[in-house]
C-alpha cells in the first residue's frame, strides 16, 4: 500500500494539458530514454536552461516579480526563505549571462 502523500519525498503534483500529437511524441521520447515518466519529466524540466527573452511583456512581468520580492523582504513577510533564495539565485545566474 502506498505511503501517505505528505510522507513522500516528492509530494507535489504538477499537471498540464497536451494534444494527442504532443502526447505521442512525449511517450515516444520516454520509451527511447528508458526511464520512468516522472524521472523523464523532472530531468526535462529541471535540466532546461532558463533564458529571459527581451520584450515589453516579459520584462514588465520580471520587474513585477522582483518588486514583490523586494516588498516582502522590506516587510519581513517571507514565509519560505528557501524558495525566495532559490528564485534569487536563478535571477542572479540569468543576469550574469
Amino acid at each position: 500500500m502506498p505511503c501517505e502523500r505528505k510522507a513522500r519525498f516528492r509530494h507535489n503534483t504538477i499537471a498540464f494539458w497536451l494534444s494527442d500529437e504532443e502526447k505521442q511524441i512525449v511517450d515516444a521520447r520516454i520509451k527511447i530514454a528508458g526511464i520512468q515518466k516522472g524521472e523523464y519529466y523532472r530531468s526535462s524540466i529541471l535540466g532546461q536552461r532558463v533564458e529571459i527573452v527581451a520584450g515589453r511583456y516579459r520584462s514588465d512581468r520580471l520587474a513585477m516579480v522582483l518588486e514583490k520580492i523586494s516588498e516582502q523582504l522590506e516587510r519581513g513577510d517571507v514565509d519560505d526563505c528557501d524558495e525566495l533564495q532559490i528564485i534569487l539565485q536563478e535571477l542572479l545566474e540569468l543576469i550574469k549571462r
